[in-house]
């Protein structure tokens, strides 16, 4: 039997599961609240940033509309997914591979948090940023989840700019538009989530090829990834500073991103230096621990200039 007719068993296995007990842990499970985490923080510092303002629950709901149909697109990924989470160790838990929501149920409550959040932000705020959050949605479940992961290595390249779009939706949100500004935060995270994601990859590269993922180390080998994450760590570097150099942030975000950039190129520096073993899987782990405090510390620079600025 071929990876593919497993996996497709596994998915018709998983299907005749018998739900309904879910918790409301399980819920939110579903939602993938880590990732929501980091979407509402991006979405709120694109919100901030905006040369432009809403009413203070207008925005509180405008924010809560992008939290979840981030949410929502986490939902549909793990039902389009049980089928490889039950096979990789790190999602086999998760609600639907476990048994504790059924893939129907889950493609449901994925879908009305999707349609309601859209159209919600469409009434709150404006059908700009609605139909930037739907394109969002769209963007994660259908292009990446459903045809990029499975079949090109580039998956997390392309399907990066879902993750990137966040602060966009928000600044569009509170003005209405997108900007040249806005995008440069798309950028940011949009060039981070390559060597973010293949750091994991490398350590996680037996989990990927018994799910048979093309990510970049199964496919290209492990190698090539390494020299993927200096060149995308690289390029970071000025674009993590590129909104000093488009003039809505201090010189003192510029100091602080060219030096965090700086960090971050000396982590992948190491991933590349260290192949094999225990180091090897070490400075792969402190790249990817590392690339969540960047890009944190990051917008929160921004943010706390901002907030700041406003009270000076």
């Amino acid at each position: 039997m071929t990876l593919l007719e497993q996996t497709q068993t596994i998915r018709e296995d998983t299907s005749a599961s018998v739900g309904g007990m879910g918790s409301v842990g399980d819920y939110v499970a579903l939602l993938k609240p880590r990732v929501m985490s980091l979407v509402i923080f991006t979405a709120l510092v694109g919100m901030v940033l905006a040369p432009a303002s809403q009413h203070p629950v207008l925005a509180a709901i405008s924010l809560l509309c992008i939290a979840i149909g981030a949410g929502a697109s986490g939902a549909l990924n793990m039902w389009w997914d049980a089928d490889i989470d039950r096979i990789m160790s790190r999602t086999r838990n998760r609600p639907i591979p476990a048994g504790k929501i059924t893939p129907s149920e889950a493609l449901a409550f994925g879908a009305t948090l999707s349609g309601g959040s859209v159209l919600v932000l469409g009434l709150v705020a404006n059908w700009v940023a609605a139909g930037l959050l739907a394109f969002t949605i769209f963007f994660y479940v259908v292009i990446y989840t459903m045809w990029l992961k499975r079949t090109t290595p580039q998956n997390i390249v392309i399907g990066g700019a879902a993750g990137a779009l966040p602060p966009v939706v928000g600044w569009a949100a509170m003005s209405g538009t997108v900007s040249v500004e806005s995008i440069a935060l798309f950028m940011i995270t949009f060039t981070w989530t390559p060597p973010h994601f293949w750091a994991l990859a490398l350590v996680k590269n037996g989990d990927y090829k018994d799910a048979g993922i093309p990510m970049m180390p199964v496919v290209a080998g492990e190698t090539a990834t390494r020299h993927q994450i200096l060149l995308y760590s690289v390029i970071l570097l000025p674009v993590g500073m590129a909104p000093y150099f488009l003039g809505y942030a201090t010189l003192w975000y510029g100091v602080a991103a060219g030096l965090m950039g700086a960090a971050f190129l000396y982590y992948a520096a190491r991933v590349w230096q260290h192949r094999e073993g225990e180091l090897a899987r070490k400075a792969a782990l402190s790249l990817f621990k590392f690339s969540l405090l960047y890009l944190a510390g990051l917008f929160a620079w921004l943010l706390g200039e901002n907030v700041v600025a406003g009270v000076l």
